[in-house]
């Protein structure tokens, strides 16, 4: 007899009939389970994952990452063509950037958008013409303007009045006339389903955009500076395209008006497109955004009597978001009992250091065992990390199977989009390693920190007296 649901469950939470199952939408194309119940990704099972490379362990299906980048520009660049004109697709570093990333964007035609000097310098280690780049933030440094001005950044976007003599005097100085955005404030707030939209602004990002012809007016006076167009972003994790055309029609407004004082080639509307973390998830399809926001942009031009700018975006979780899994060990399990409704504890050897997510926003994830199939009832679970915080909780509520027990290997689904890129040391937890699967085999993409590592910036350590490391003895490299 299949169990009731559990009353300590959230509404959204629907029991399975198998809690082996792998949803729909939440895995990588690639992840299946093979005869013997294993989860397999890229043609590699969990557990040889797990055994080369340890836990916690994040996982990137280099295909899946890649198809989503290649459908995000096709699909954006045929429906803005059908308006009559091109679309340009950013990939948005800051959900997950490496060398091999990079590489992969750029093979996929996306050009990076990347939020510090860091960054910039994965991109240009990655490979990427500088032309082909965005460089964003609220404080860009002196140094970072100077160093993106001087290799030649394609785009840098303002994002205050004070950084417009900033990336002036840093184009000057390097003999360049630097390509900028301004970021602006369109008063529309997108989260999930909903959207708000507002007259005022009270946040870090961007200006007013009743200030915007001001400002716009100073950046043309500047002769090294060279003013392509308006940037928005209206939010994250965004289902439905409603917000992203109520941001553009208010864009649109302020972009014609600008238009008697010279050209703008280019609108830039943002990122934010929502993935599924749970199975009640229900993420608009790429294609549909791209119709509407392609529809909208044509019928404001339209109603607006102007030419249809080049029009620019910046996904960043929807195209890395799916592609990865996370791996955990399960070290200890404890059933407690809340009003007489059961939940099932299971601790991992991981948590809040390789996904703050939950913590910091309350997202939601979703879990399954990686290295078996169990015929067990579901049981309503809560994934809890190792670090002392009693927020820290990797799933809060999914259901499976009743015979979980310590060793057991645990996959987390839709982990590619900042986990490792919000990833800390706190509890001096090492950072995880990262691993690319494709066609059966798994390589490294970034190495996991050891203790060695994290005493190897400590100035105070001092060499013991018989003159061991300060990590032998205690634990080995592969134990984080």
């Amino acid at each position: 007899m299949t169990p009731a649901p559990n009353p300590l469950a959230p509404d959204w939470l629907r029991l399975p009939t198998d809690a082996n199952e792998l949803a729909p939408g939440l895995w990588p194309a690639s992840a299946s389970r093979n005869g013997t119940g294993e989860l397999v990704l890229g043609g590699v099972t969990a557990t040889a994952l797990a055994a080369e490379f340890g836990t916690p362990l994040y996982v990137i299906d280099e295909a899946d990452a890649r198809a989503s980048a290649a459908e995000m520009l096709a699909v954006f660049q045929a429906e803005f063509a059908r308006i009559g004109t091109s679309a340009k697709v950013y990939y948005a570093g800051k959900a997950f950037l490496s060398t091999e990333m990079v590489r992969w964007m750029i093979a996929a035609g996306l050009n990076i958008d990347v939020c510090s000097g860091g960054e910039l310098a994965v991109a240009l280690a990655g490979g990427a013409d500088p032309v082909r780049l965005g460089f964003h933030g609220n404080n860009k440094s002196l140094a970072e303007l100077d160093q993106a001005t001087r290799v030649g950044v394609g785009t840098i976007v303002i994002d205050s009045e004070v950084e417009i003599g900033r990336v002036a005097e840093a184009a000057a100085r390097n003999g360049r006339v630097q390509n900028v955005r301004l970021r602006v404030n369109s008063g529309v707030h997108a989260h999930t389903h909903d959207f708000l939209a507002t007259s005022h602004e009270d946040q870090k990002f961007g200006i007013v955009l009743t200030d915007a012809p001001r400002l716009v007016a100073l950046i043309r006076a500047e002769p090294a500076l060279n003013f392509v167009g308006l940037h928005c972003h209206i939010g994250s994790q965004i289902f439905g395209a409603d917000g992203f055309a109520e941001s553009a029609a208010r864009l649109l407004d302020v972009h014609a008006a600008l238009l008697a004082d010279g050209p703008i080639p280019e609108l830039n509307l943002g990122g934010g497109f929502g993935i599924a973390y749970t199975s009640a998830d229900e993420p608009t399809p790429l294609r549909e955004l791209a119709v509407a926001l392609a529809d909208i942009v044509a019928a404001e031009c339209t109603r607006l009597n102007i030419p249809v700018p080049v029009v620019a975006f910046e996904p960043g979780r929807v195209i890395i978001g799916r592609a990865g899994v996370s791996l955990y060990r399960v070290g200890t399990t404890k059933a407690v009992d809340v009003s007489g409704n059961p939940r099932l504890y299971i601790s991992v050897d991981g948590g809040m250091s390789d996904n703050v997510r939950p913590a910091l926003y309350g997202a939601d994830y979703a879990v399954r065992l990686a290295d078996r199939r169990s015929s067990s009832a579901p049981v309503l679970v809560r994934i809890a990390g190792k670090h002392c915080e009693s927020g820290d909780i990797v799933v809060d509520s999914d259901y499976l199977p009743g015979d979980v027990t310590p060793g057991d290997l645990l996959a987390v689904p839709a982990t590619g989009a900042y986990c490792w890129a919000l990833s800390n040391n706190y509890n001096y937890q090492g950072r995880a390693p990262v691993v690319a699967v494709l066609n059966g085999s798994a390589r490294m993409l970034v190495r996991g920190e050891t203790i060695a590592d994290l005493l190897a910036r400590d100035t105070g350590v001092r060499p013991p007296a018989d003159g061991a490391t300060p990590t032998e003895g205690t634990l080995t490299e592969g134990t984080l």
